[in-house]
């Protein structure tokens, strides 16, 4: 379940929730007990970073794109965008 974001309007504090995406969004602030509360939009709160399925799967004759190689950098302007 994601986490979500909220800040009220009326007393500007900020809330996190742990909620279903099918959750229907919060509005009463828990601090001051108003219906003024709305989500925001925020990051997630993780990165891929390293050696993984993103980077290695689906690519031709074992070619792989890890972030310093330099022959990933003059390749990577020949692909077309037309899959």
């Amino acid at each position: 379940m994601p986490i979500y974001e909220y800040a009220c309007s009326a007393c500007e504090a900020t809330h996190e929730a742990l909620q279903k995406i099918s959750d229907e969004p919060l509005t009463l602030c828990p601090k001051c007990g108003k219906e003024t509360l709305l989500k925001k939009v925020s990051a997630a709160g993780f990165r891929l970073k390293g050696g993984g399925w993103y980077e290695t799967d689906f690519k031709k004759s074992g070619q792989k794109n890890l972030a310093g190689d330099s022959s990933s950098s003059a390749s990577s302007g020949s692909s077309s965008g037309g899959d």
